[in-house]
């Protein structure tokens, strides 16, 4: 492991604690705009249906996938302009 990225460590850590923070709010906004209710339901309710639990979790799913993209890739961007080196993988995608 270089030394850039166990500097950007603590920072990614940092960001990743602050992202499920948003994601988890954005979440429940957007739920309340799909329902019209607070609360999401979890799997293990009872009184709630199959399409309802696995509708949740899908959308869940995809916001915390969305924000933890979206924070971890501004976070390497920010260290970039700061540092001047990219703190992940750098190596080039040759399409295989």
């Amino acid at each position: 492991m270089t030394v850039n990225k166990v500097l950007y460590r603590p920072l990614g850590l940092l960001f990743g604690v602050l992202g499920g923070v948003a994601a988890s709010a954005l979440f429940g906004q957007v739920w309340k705009i799909i329902t019209g209710t607070k609360e999401a339901p979890t799997a293990t309710q009872k009184d709630r249906g199959w399409g309802e639990v696995l509708l949740a979790a899908t959308v869940q799913g995809a916001i915390f996938g969305l924000v933890k993209a979206a924070i971890d890739r501004g976070g390497a961007a920010g260290y970039e302009k700061v540092v001047g080196e990219w703190p992940g993988d750098t190596d080039k995608h040759d399409g295989k």
